[in-house]
Formats: C-alpha cells, structure tokens, sequence
C-alpha cells in the first residue's frame, strides 16, 4: 500500500512540476527549476514541520506528500543539469548565482516552510 501513497503523490508532483515549466521565460537563466526547487523546499518543510509521524495514518500522509509529491515536484537533477551546462558554456557567473540561489533558497524555503506549519498549529 505504501508504493501506492508514493506512486499517487508523485504523480501530483510531476504534474506540477510539469505545470510551473511551461510558464514562459525570456532568459537562458533556468529561474523556473529554482523556483521550482524553492517552493519544494518550502512545502517539505511545512510538511515535515505541520504532519506528527506518530500515528498510521500521518504515517501515510507523509509517504504520500513529503516522499511522492515533493519526490515528484522537485528537480535536483534538472537543477544539476543545468547548472552543468552554465559552466560548460563557461557563464561562471550565472551558473555560480545559481547554484548558490538554489542551495540558499532550498534550505531557508524549509526553514520558512517549518515556521509557517509552527504558527498554524498555534
């Protein structure tokens, strides 16, 4: 049953993540995978931060959105790829603001993503 939970959620997340690539952009930049990785950051911290694994069914509830949905929604490996290919078409630059965007912006959106579940539960 628990393949079920990952499998359901990271078809929701693949959906989405789908859904966020096919906004149109003007730069080279890959901005919409950063944002991508920024807000899965954020919605894994609030679900790690907001869901008590304590019980069967939170049990459940965390396969299918911290392991499926954000497995699914994140792109580490598109993020890689293309910070790759930023510094192979020697833009050292971009591909250093983006790799440092991505590794900033991912860690404090799941400290976000925690406080904001910390002040709901309030």
């Amino acid at each position: 049953m628990n393949f079920i939970y990952v499998a359901l959620g990271g078809a929701v997340g693949a959906l989405g993540r789908y859904a966020i690539s096919l906004i149109p952009t003007k730069t080279e930049f890959p901005v919409l995978t950063l944002i991508t990785n920024i807000i899965g950051a954020i919605l894994i911290g609030f679900i790690v931060g907001f869901i008590d694994d304590r019980d069967e069914t939170s049990k459940n509830t965390l396969l299918f959105w911290k392991t499926g949905v954000c497995g699914g929604f994140t792109t580490f490996s598109t993020f890689s790829l293309e910070a790759g290919n930023l510094l192979e078409r020697k833009s050292y630059l971009s591909g250093g603001c983006y790799i440092a965007l991505s590794i900033l912006g991912c860690i404090i959106g799941v400290y976000c993503g925690k406080k904001i579940a910390m002040l709901l539960q309030r």
